[in-house]
This record gives structure tokens, sequence and C-alpha cells, in this order.
């Protein structure tokens, strides 16, 4: 079958390749691809940054983000039958879905929502996920709560607002001009153009701050928190928390803890806490998202959808900041481009 494999870490590791078809497990649903995303952590992935913790062994197929048709399942599998059309973030170490066909543990696997196209399901499972992980297991958000949400426009920022808002928190995004009326009508209840205003001069008391964005960012987003608020961010700097949750050897917590010492410690000076996150394969919280999309309480954002045979293009096209809101997919369907 046709994929797009990492040959070597780096930015030119990748390319198009025929590969053989997955082997399917006891516990395993065999999906038909029929669209899949782009993700900040393909390329992550790609050029080796989790290569001390995530040991893939090259050549594998990359790709977080699935939408499709299941063709097959093990013999354990009762949940699922052939014809099903599906969603899934398959697990790490068993990713894969730039490809024409992937096989997916039944624990990652949930129903598509009905509502939403093929194209617009694969927009969803990774940043979706994160933001459930994030807002209701992690920070657990209470209604009247603030959240910042940087990046609102972003594929995971427009997810997140929304979840926000419909667990009942006041929520903050910065953005810049062109995107300030999409967050708005995301739910978005302040604004604030990063072109034009500094957010950490105008907000406070903030309950939990999501960064994207990192370095300076991440710094200055500590002195919106209230006394006990929580920074997260997803692209670092990491902790020993994310080395845990991988399953690392112990040393690998104190190397993680070292990258983030600086964060951690001017977190604590302020009286807040800082923690990285990194999320989570997991099918049942899709089946709970699911249910929220198909009764209009969240919707995906899509910037482009390029065909199956661009799919490094469409890695390209968000590596170079080119997405002006939410996802890039990439559809199996002939017309997609």
């Amino acid at each position: 079958m046709k994929a797009f494999v990492v040959e070597k870490y780096g930015k030119d590791g990748a390319r198009a390749a025929d590969v053989p078809e997955p082997t399917v497990g006891d516990r395993d649903v065999l999906v038909r691809v029929s669209a899949t995303s782009i993700n900040p952590l393909d390329k992550m992935v790609r050029n080796g940054e989790f290569k001390q913790l995530l040991k893939y062994q090259a050549p594998f197929v990359l790709g977080h983000d699935v939408a499709g048709v299941v063709t097959r399942v093990g013999s354990a599998v009762h949940s699922f039958k052939a014809g099903d059309e599906v969603y899934a973030r398959p697990r790490d170490l068993r990713i894969g879905t730039f490809a024409e066909s992937i096989a997916i543990d039944v624990d990652d696997v949930a129903p598509k929502p009905a509502s939403l196209t093929f194209e617009e399901a694969a927009a969803v499972p990774l940043v979706a996920l994160a933001a459930w992980q994030i807002l209701v297991d992690r920070a657990r958000v209470k209604p009247g709560q603030k959240v910042l949400v940087h990046a609102g426009a972003g594929g995971l920022g427009s997810t997140v607002i929304q979840l926000a808002v419909h667990l009942g928190a006041t929520v903050a995004t910065t953005t810049n001009t062109d995107t300030e009326k999409l967050v708005r009508s995301l739910g978005a209840d302040i604004v604030v153009d990063y072109t034009k205003e500094d957010f950490s001069k105008v907000l406070s008391g903030y309950d939990l701050v999501l960064d994207s964005v990192g370095g300076a960012n991440l710094e200055k987003s500590l002195t919106v928190l209230k006394p006990g608020g929580l920074a997260i961010g997803v692209v670092g700097p990491p902790d020993a928390g994310f080395a845990k949750q991988l399953g690392a050897p112990g040393f690998m917590g104190l190397v993680m803890n070292a990258l983030s010492r600086k964060v951690r410690k001017r977190a604590k000076s302020l009286g807040v806490r800082y923690e990285f996150f990194f999320m989570q394969a997991n099918g049942s919280q899709l089946r709970k998202l699911g249910a929220l999309y198909d009764s209009g309480q969240l919707r995906p954002v899509i910037d482009t959808t390029f065909p199956f045979d661009q799919t490094l293009e469409a890695m390209a096209y968000v590596e170079q900041g080119r997405p002006k809101a939410g996802k890039v997919v990439v559809s199996m369907a002939p017309d997609s481009n």
C-alpha cells in the first residue's frame, strides 16, 4: 500500500513509499483511511525530538489522526465490524495514518461523529483529546473559572476555547486581527490581538493558561495566573511527569526536570504551577467528544484540504506557518484538491 514514511530523522527524512499491508492483531481494528490531518507532533516525531522516549524503528509510517471505514477486526474485537465509520488517534509507537490503511488497538477507536464528514472528523482526534485531557482530566475546569488559551485560532486553541466554554469557563484568547471574528464565534469572551497589545498587561487572575507558543510567551503567562493557578505547556519544556507517562527510565525524569527547572522555579516564585502536557490515545473519551460534535457544542475548524499524494506538501504548508486558522486535512477523496 502507499504510505508516507520516516526513513531517517530530520526535515528531509520523510518520503512516499510502498509498504506492506498492516498486520491485524486479536485486539486490532483495520481501518481504510478516508482522511487524516497534520499536527505539529508529526514534525516533532519526524525530526526525532522524542527519540529518547518514543523509540520508533525506521522506516515507520507517520501520522497521528484518522477517519475511515473498518475493513476487518481481530478475533477479540466485538464492538466494531466491517463497514463501521470510525475515527481515532492511534497510540504512540503505533501511529501511521499517512497511509491507505492502518491497524489500531480497539481501545483507541470510536465511532465517527455522524454529523461530520470524514475530512472534518480527521481534523478532530488529537486536538479534541488534548483539549479534554487538559481541561477535564488535568485542570478540572469548573463553571466560572477563567481560562486563557493562546493561539486561539489554531487547531488546538480553537478546540480548547469551545470545550472550555462548554464547561462554563470564562475564556480569553490571543490571536491576530484576521482571526478575531473566528475566535469570538467559537465563544471566546475576551480577545487579545497580540499584534497590538501585550496580553500580560491586560489580563490577570486566571485559573489556567494553555500555552502552545513557549519561550517568553510561557514565562509571561505565569504572571497572569492567580495564586495556585496552573500553566500547561504543550510545546515544552518537558518535565518528569512526561517521562513517567511514557514509561521512561527514572534518569530521564531527572533530565526532563532539568529542562524545565527555570520555568518551574519562576512559577514557584509567583505562587503558581507549571506542567508539561502530552496527550494520550483514548477511544472512550473520543466517544464522549463525538457526542459534543453531534450536538453542536463543538465544531472542527479546517484551514485547507490536500489530496493524499500531497501529504508532504501539506506538512510543509503547516511548518511554514501558512494556515490562517484550524487544521490542515489530507483526504483520500479524488477531488480533495
